[in-house]
Parts: structure tokens; C-alpha cells; sequence
């Protein structure tokens, strides 16, 4: 009985343990460069958490982050890898300025409803592409997804300068949304770009996870992942499931437009990601495919994000490319599936 105890107890504090051992790993390759690295670990918190301003950025980097990984973890979930949320994300954010910009005289609260199902269409649109592509054609959605994110840039690059162009900058961006699609900012956060419009992470993870957990559809996804055949047998149309998992899941990258289209900047700007699609991927991976758990992973990776850009500025050699190598060793760390089996076996044999 207490070794049991000791084995579920393991078991819940690993993805702690984990995230812990990869930080303090990634820290310590601060000490080789010659900085000190609680030093380091002092100017990530600060950074990101200090103030009511860095906790705004924090939270700023984090909604994209959360949306961007639910867009990986639902194919995951059902046996497909989403390397285009880069992509559907940047057509989204597109679609939502385009309506801004075409239909300036809306009103709220209309007009950033109407941004938003427009980003989410047009996310959903080009999630659905490679999602046919495998389900009717056998093409591998991680080599469609790839090639489409630069079929976006470009496509939404000639949209921007040609068709939408701001007259009044000679940066690469559209003109503004008209005043009724813009989400006002949160006083609170100072000057952070935060809005109301943050919430739509933590209701898009939730509804995620009632569709998964709780629907036919969501048992259907998971039994097409598990495994393919046998949901056929089961009677599943694993080809509609393939296409919808990765079409709902570009809708959702392409929800980014809010938090930056609509909060942000007021515009699309070519190059306004900082990679959000690819970080998502280390989102989801941490989070092990799970909707809530996509949450706190977003967070961390948002705080990190926050925290390094300090680093050039406060330290002599390391710069905010330290937030990479952070990454890659979490998510090394909780992929130790060999060690965390050994460490649980001697925890249970106590």
C-alpha cells in the first residue's frame, strides 16, 4: 500500500520533475558561458512576472501559444502531426484585418465577432487542405502542412502589399480595422496589449476538452489515432475524422488574429509571429496532447519567451536565444520516458 502511494505520488509530480530537471539543465549551460546562473534565473522571473506590465506581455505571448498548441495536440490526438499552424495562423490573421479593412463601418460588438469567425474560416479552410490531401490522397499531412506555410507567407504577403497596403506606412502591413473591431485593453497591465480578448485561450482549451472527452466526435478522433483499422471496423469514418481534425485545428491557429489583430496591432503585419506555429509544437508535446494541459504549458513557454528577451540587454554572454535551448531540453526532459519509468520502479520498490 505505501509503495503504491509512493508510485501514484511519482506519477503525479513528474511533469513537475520534468519541466524542473529541463530548466535547471538549460541554466546551467549559463555557468559554462560564464554567467551566473541564478543570476540568470532571477532576471527570467523578473523579467515576466515583476510587474503588472511584464505579467501583461507574459500573458499576451501566452494566448497565442495556448491556440497554437490545441492546433497541434488535436491531430495528435487523432494520429495526424500539425506542422502548419504557422500557416493557418498567419492566413487567419489576414482574413480577420481583410474584414476590418473592407467593412470599416461595423460596429461592435458585431464587427469583432465577425473578424474572428473569419479568421477561424479561413484557418479552417487551409487546415482542411492537407487534411483531404491525406484522408482522399494518402499525402503526408507533416509535408503538406510544411510546404503550406510558405504557400501562406507568400500568398498573404501579395494580399498585403498589393491588395490591402496601408497608403499611410511604408512598412509591410495592411491599412487599419475600423474602431469597432478593436477589443479594448485592460487598463490593469499598463501598456501590455492585454484585452477581454485573452479569455478566448482558456474557452477555446475547455471547449476542446468537452469535444474530446465528452462527445462522439471526441471518441471517434481518439479511436481513429489509437488505431486507424480498428476504428474502421468500428464503423468510423476515419477519412471525415482525419479531415476534420486537422481543419478544426487550423480554424483555431487562425483565432491568433484576436489577440493581435484585433488587440495588438490593429492591422496585419508581415512577420508579426514569432513563431507562435512552431513553438505551439513544443506546447503540445509538453502537454502530451491534452487541452488543459496545453494551458500551463503555454504559460511556461510565454513566461520564458518574456523573460530571455531581457537577457541581452542584463547579462554579458547569453542572449534570448537561451529560451531555444530551454525548450529543446523540457521537452527532452519530459520525453525521458526511460528514466522516469526507472525512477518510478525504485519510488514504488521503497
Amino acid at each position: 500500500m505505501r509503495n503504491e502511494k509512493t508510485r501514484k505520488l511519482l506519477v503525479f509530480a513528474q511533469p513537475f520533475l520534468s519541466v524542473l530537471l529541463g530548466l535547471l539543465l538549460g541554466v546551467m549551460v549559463t555557468w559554462f558561458a560564464g554567467e551566473n546562473p541564478f543570476n540568470v534565473l532571477k532576471i527570467l522571473f523578473v523579467s515576466a512576472f515583476a510587474s503588472r506590465y511584464d505579467f501583461g506581455m507574459t500573458l499576451f505571448y501566452t494566448a497565442p501559444l495556448v491556440l497554437t498548441g490545441l492546433a497541434v495536440a488535436i491531430p495528435f490526438r487523432a494520429g495526424l502531426f500539425n506542422i502548419g499552424a504557422e500557416g493557418q495562423l498567419t492566413v487567419g490573421a489576414l482574413a480577420a484585418a481583410a474584414v476590418g479593412v473592407l467593412f470599416p463601418h461595423v460596429t461592435w460588438p458585431l464587427a469583432p465577432l465577425l473578424a474572428a469567425t473569419a479568421a477561424f474560416g479561413a484557418g479552417f479552410l487551409w487546415g482542411a487542405i492537407p487534411g483531404y490531401l491525406r484522408a482522399k490522397r494518402g499525402s503526408h499531412e507533416v509535408i503538406n502542412t510544411i510546404m503550406l506555410n510558405f504557400v501562406a507567407a507568400g500568398l498573404t504577403s501579395w494580399v498585403t502589399l498589393y491588395l490591402l497596403k496601408n497608403p499611410a506606412s511604408q512598412n509591410p502591413e495592411t491599412a487599419h480595422v475600423g474602431a469597432g473591431y478593436l477589443v479594448e485593453r485592460l487598463a490593469w497591465f499598463d501598456d501590455a496589449p492585454v484585452s477581454w480578448a485573452l479569455l478566448i485561450a482558456p474557452i477555446v482549451a475547455g471547449t476542446v476538452w468537452v469535444i474530446l472527452s465528452k462527445t462522439v466526435f471526441g471518441f471517434e478522433l481518439r479511436s481513429v489515432g489509437q488505431s486507424e483499422s480498428a476504428a474502421r471496423a468500428g464503423g468510423v469514418n476515419s477519412k471525415r475524422i482525419q479531415i476534420l481534425a486537422m481543419a478544426i485545428a487550423g480554424g483555431i491557429a487562425g483565432l491568433v488574429a484576436v489577440p493581435e489583430v484585433l488587440t495588438n496591432s490593429g492591422n496585419f503585419k508581415i512577420g508579426f509571429s514569432p513563431d507562435y506555429g512552431f513553438i505551439g509544437i513544443a506546447v503540445a508535446l509538453l502537454a502530451r496532447g491534452k487541452p488543459l494541459g496545453v494551458l500551463a504549458a503555454a504559460l511556461l513557454f510565454g513566461a520564458l519567451h518574456k523573460g530571455t528577451g531581457s537577457l541581452d540587454l542584463e547579462t554579458d554572454h547569453v542572449t534570448r536565444d537561451l529560451s531555444l535551448i530551454l525548450q529543446a531540453l523540457v521537452i527532452l526532459s519530459v520525453a525521458a520516458e526511460g528514466f522516469w519509468r526507472k525512477l518510478l520502479n525504485k519510488g514504488a520498490a521503497i
